[in-house]
């Protein structure tokens, strides 16, 4: 399928008028790559057929574009080292100063889940059995969400980054794949959340982690996330970001904590 200008521009806009996700010019091979396959199952005989669908307001049809257009790329224990800092200084930390004996963490744009069931291990690995918690992990995606829910990966998917003993620990044999077991997956709550919005009421939280999605939004978008973030985080809490994401330059309200090799933010103040 060979991706006409007009349409690269139609879809461009309305991913980023849905998302917030901004695809420039020269990004068409990746809008070609993504839609390729939704144009075949919708029975479109090109993406200029499903252009026209979306023109024509197909129920849905934009929510299967964004999808399809949003990088899922995840895995347990990802960069590893914001989770060395989140069990060696932020939990600890965090447990020493909480008067409640409550922890509560929300993951945003969380993918398929690998992400809060890594940080749902760490949290079960350190907070007392004194303490409660909560985890929710949010995406734009349904389809991510349903994934997340059901805690069901491949052996590559469990091969990347997840230590054997906690897959032992943590996971049950189901045929060729593995699943969450049913107590870790009851600690994870999902709901469809879009960053690019204003935020639905989602209460306060004490670690935020927002990794590897600011990079894919214009800087006036970046700094309403963050701002937005500020308000539902307690104060003393930790924003953690991706490895090639930063405060720096966009909103100047937070301050930089650095731990051995990781890297958190924590609002000034």
């Amino acid at each position: 399928m060979t991706l006409a200008t007009s349409d690269f521009d139609y879809i461009r806009h309305a991913v980023q008028r849905e998302s917030a996700i901004v695809l420039e010019p020269g990004k068409e091979y990746l809008v070609e790559s993504r839609l390729a396959p939704l144009a075949r199952q919708i029975g479109a005989e090109s993406i200029s057929g499903l252009v026209g669908r979306l023109q024509r307001g197909e129920p849905r049809l934009l929510d299967k574009v964004v999808d399809a257009m949003t990088t899922n790329e995840t895995s347990f224990f990802r960069d590893n080292y914001p989770f060395d800092m989140l069990r060696t200084k932020v939990l600890p930390e965090l447990v020493a100063q909480s008067a409640n004996r409550h922890i509560d963490v929300w993951c945003g744009a969380s993918s398929s889940g690998q992400e809060p069931y890594t940080i749902a291990m760490v949290m079960q690995e350190v907070l007392p059995s004194s303490f409660t918690s909560s985890l929710l992990a949010t995406d734009i995606s349904e389809e991510m969400l349903f994934r997340t829910r059901e805690g069901r990966y491949s052996q590559l998917e469990v091969n990347r980054g997840l230590p054997v003993t906690m897959l032992v620990k943590h996971f049950d044999k189901v045929g060729t794949d593995w699943q969450v077991k049913p107590a870790l997956r009851s600690t994870v709550k999902t709901r469809a959340v879009n960053l690019s919005q204003p935020f639905p009421v989602l209460g306060a939280f004490d670690v935020v982690f927002l990794r590897n999605v600011l990079i894919y939004f214009n800087p006036p978008t970046k700094a309403a996330v963050l701002q937005r973030v500020r308000q539902v985080l307690r104060p003393g809490g930790y924003l953690f970001l991706g490895g090639a994401e930063s405060t720096l330059t966009i909103d100047d309200a937070w301050e930089r904590v650095v731990h051995d090799r990781a890297t958190a933010y924590r609002p000034r103040g």
